[in-house]
């Protein structure tokens, strides 16, 4: 299946220059083909150094009303480098893992439920919703490998995280590895947006996470000066100090309970939902999830939404935290389909 790459340091071109831009922060895809493109993202460099964030949108991704966006959050010496190495590769290779599965034709779908991490009791996903959990846990788990075979790449101390929503028609497959996050823009019966929370940010201070860690010897505690971040430390030094509790990368801890298992789950979009926004910590560290919907929601364009969320993030680290240095912040914004003038029909 042919790929055609375009990108921008900021966000998406109209007239997108092919075959360029794996040097850039943000990519957009197409898969065989030419559709308007509802959706926009938009990177923008903290003052701590390097902008480590990475992120993609993918259009027609499986089938022609799919899509693929992810948002990787890059931390240590290098982990500006694994944020983009998880970026280019981690699309391709859950897709090459959903259609093996595919092809399977006794895959025990039971077996594939039991590996659910996480599932909405009003929602019932299909059978194809197992075999893309399947896929990401499989994919996840090369690209980690992937990593770590790398070449002159030391990512001991160094890694990424990782927030995925493919969309396959009204279905959403949800994948986390660690604190960025992924937010459902819906509206209620007045036409005022909600946000609907996707994922868990996976952090060591939450207890199902701490205790997976301190079964393998690892340490979860904080520091005098910031008591309310919990950190990863080794048995018996106090190091690297790493504040999520899953991420690609970070083989120092992987033996001490850092995963690059992601949070699998599932959603069903209604004619309600209507766009998808996903962004790194430096996001949501100042902004909350219905702040980050309402931005989206107010918008001007659809090109314009990432871009917007990003710039709000940033004004609020500076009045937030002045004396502090503003992270690299990152966003995604899918649109599930056509903008309404902020009302249903």
């Amino acid at each position: 299946m042919g790929i055609c790459i375009s990108s921008a340091s900021s966000e998406i071109h109209d007239q997108p220059e092919i075959n360029k831009g794996h040097e850039d922060n943000v990519l957009f895809l197409e898969q065989n083909i030419v559709s308007k493109k509802l959706g926009s993202l938009y990177s923008k460099q903290g003052s701590k150094g390097l902008n480590q964030d990475a992120a993609i949108l993918c259009q027609g991704y499986g089938r022609d009303d799919g899509a693929f966006c992810g948002v990787f959050d890059g931390h240590g010496k290098t982990g500006h480098i694994v944020s983009r190495i998880v970026r280019d590769r981690l699309p391709s290779l859950v897709l090459d893992q959903k259609n093996a599965l595919a092809k399977n034709t006794v895959t025990n779908n039971q077996n594939l439920q039991n590996r659910i991490d996480r599932v909405d009791d009003e929602e019932v996903p299909s059978n194809e919703f197992y075999k893309w959990q399947e896929a990401c846990v499989s994919a996840f788990k090369v690209t980690d490998k992937e990593v770590k075979l790398q070449e002159n790449l030391d990512c001991s101390c160094s890694g990424t995280t990782a927030v995925v929503v493919i969309r396959q028609g009204e279905d959403l497959v949800i994948a986390n590895l660690g604190d960025s996050r992924a937010v459902l823009g819906t509206v209620n019966e007045k036409g005022e947006v909600k946000a609907v929370q996707l994922t868990t940010d996976l952090k060591p201070g939450l207890p199902s996470e701490a205790e997976r860690i301190r079964k393998c010897n690892g340490r979860v505690l904080a520091l005098k000066e910031e008591p309310h971040i919990q950190r990863v430390w080794l048995p018996h030094e106090d190091s690297p100090g790493l504040a999520m509790s899953r991420a690609f990368g970070d083989f120092l801890l992987k033996n001490h309970g850092i995963i690059s298992v992601p949070d699998v789950s599932y959603h069903r979009l209604t004619s309600r939902d209507q766009f998808i926004v996903l962004a790194t910590d430096g996001v949501f560290d100042v902004l909350s999830s219905n702040q980050v919907a309402s931005i989206v929601w107010e918008a001007g364009s659809e090109q314009e939404a990432a871009r917007a969320v990003v710039e709000a993030a940033t004004m609020a680290w500076k009045k937030k935290f002045p004396s502090s240095k503003v992270d690299d912040c990152t966003a995604v914004c899918l649109y599930l389909q056509d903008r309404q003038q902020n009302q249903l029909p």
